[in-house]
């Protein structure tokens, strides 16, 4: 057994408090999202807007609060008129951006009506078309969907059946423009004067709107950093947010480097708000830019480039894309990222997990059928459930252990947030695959007396995952042993586990 693992949470030593909006999600019109996923018509569980009510009740269960929409790589080929209007006159479109038909049949009133069905923590987070668009056409969305009466375009969705404005504050300025792969891909300076020139005239419609800019859409890419230098430097007082991209997956059966994704996870967290900084004081701005991290998950990119190579250029309604399967590996794997975010939540204050249901996702759904959790539903709702407060300053005294891609990391991955009542969450990873972890926390200054739960997700089959054939084998399970004597608490972390404690 592996060294003890310490650390000390004291209520004068905190990085900030959760913005809910921490825990939010990501509906894109990319293969089964939508169509099957959240709408279908005449499911047996359909309500009468289409919307499948069993979907609705893990949406609810999961916790979710922004959701961005409708992209994502879609966005930057949308009309968001297509979308608006009686739906069977809707006209279908190719989607260049994952070959499929586009029936437009799901558009901006069905998501706000799903936004509202969710329930009052689900916000609506609009992405913007800056690829083939510009900023007439993101003043008549807004004007649509947010000016109460009199005018053409409000009177537009007023005849359309919404006499209440949508109230949407959170919006994109496009969607991945430093991408080659993007419909209107832009450089850094092009993309930096369109997204200013938006945010400015969004802004004289309406003062109060939150606007987050494009950053990289990843770390790897070979403009990161002077990409966000270079856009905000035409946005920085424009803009509240700049956002970020990160995807992760096990190559090559590397799953020690895997394990400990949330290193890369944390590094390029803290490049962007380095370099957000730097921009600030060259500036001489008293602004501090936020980070939007508005997609992040673990995704099979390198499985899904190849059943793209194979797939028939036949434009499908719905296709089954991206459909990954999660096993016990990924659900740790996503508790850690999820450490990593509320570790940054001083700056950190939106993040959207790509994306809600059936694509990369926590949710899964048959056409005609059932729906389930995939294992990385539990660590995501738990966290949503109970991270909500104040962030507490985690320094871990742990042992190590060797990656390939990341050196000498840590197996111990943890942070506690502290609720206004007093109790207090710990969450914690353990990234050994076979050994279990001794933990130690004290407590003294927090007075705290008991250990209300002790949730572990692990399994003796690590690769472990729920299925439509077997929707429930894998969960969180309560974990015996936890003590919390004299003001320390000690446990056992069994291997490769995501884990929860809650003490009041």
């Amino acid at each position: 057994m592996p060294h003890t693992a310490r650390f000390t949470l004291d209520p004068a030593f905190t990085v900030g408090p959760v913005d809910p909006r921490l825990f939010g999600s990501f509906v894109e019109h990319l293969g089964r999202c939508v169509h099957t996923g959240i709408y279908e018509p005449g499911h047996p569980t359909a309500d009468e807007a289409g919307l499948r009510t069993d979907v609705l009740g893990l949406v609810r269960e999961l916790g979710t609060t922004a959701i961005r929409y409708p992209g994502g790589n879609f966005v930057s080929g949308y009309k968001w008129e297509d979308g608006v209007g009686p739906a069977d006159e809707r006209p279908r479109r190719l989607d260049l951006a994952w070959r499929s038909t586009e029936t437009n049949r799901f558009g901006l009133s069905e998501y706000i009506g799903f936004l509202r069905k969710v329930g009052p923590q689900a916000e609506p987070m609009m992405a913007v078309n800056l690829g083939t668009r510009g900023v007439a056409e993101a003043l008549e969305l807004q004007e649509y969907a947010n000016h109460p009466a009199g005018t053409e375009l409000s009177e537009r969705r007023i005849a359309h059946g919404d006499e209440q404005p949508f109230g949407i504050r959170l919006w994109c300025l496009g969607n991945e423009m430093d991408g080659p792969w993007q419909t209107g891909h832009k450089t850094a300076e092009e993309y930096g004067r369109l997204a200013a020139e938006t945010a400015r005239a969004m802004r004289q419609m309406d003062p109060a709107v939150e606007l987050v800019a494009c950053g990289s859409s990843s770390r790897g890419m070979d403009t990161f950093a002077a990409w966000e230098a270079t856009v905000l430097s035409e946005t920085y007082d424009l803009v509240d947010h700049v956002s970020l991209h990160a995807y992760y997956e096990e190559v090559d059966g590397d799953r020690d480097s895997f394990l400990a994704s949330a290193v890369d996870m944390e590094a390029f967290i803290e490049a962007v708000v380095a370099t957000c900084d730097h921009v600030g004081a060259r500036l001489k701005s008293s602004k501090r830019i936020s980070l939007s991290f508005d997609e992040w998950n673990v995704w099979y990119q390198r499985r899904s480039a190849e059943e793209a190579a194979t797939a028939p250029l036949d434009w499908p309604e719905a296709p089954r894309l991206l459909e990954d399967s999660y096993s016990v590996t990924d659900a740790v794997v996503l508790g850690s990222l999820l450490v990593a975010l509320l570790r940054h939540a001083d700056r950190v204050s939106i993040a959207c997990l790509a994306q809600l249901v059936n694509v990369i996702a926590p949710i899964m759904t048959e056409p005609g059928g059932p729906a389930w959790r995939q294992t990385t539903f539990f660590p995501f709702a738990q966290a949503a459930r109970h991270g909500r407060g104040q962030v507490l300053d985690v320094r871990p005294d742990s042992p190590t252990y060797a990656t390939k891609e990341h050196g000498e990391v840590p197996l111990l991955h943890a942070t506690a947030v502290r609720a206004p009542d007093g109790t207090v969450a710990v969450f914690a990873v353990n990234r050994s695959q076979t050994e279990p972890l001794p933990l130690e926390i004290t407590l003294h200054a927090l007075e705290l007396s008991r250990v209300v739960e002790h949730s572990a997700l692990a399994d003796e089959d690590p690769d472990a995952r729920n299925t439509l054939a077997d929707p429930e084998r894998v969960g969180p399970h309560r974990a015996t042993g936890t003590r919390l004597t004299d003001g320390v608490l000690s446990t056992v972390l069994e291997p490769l586990s995501w884990n929860v404690i809650r003490l009041a």
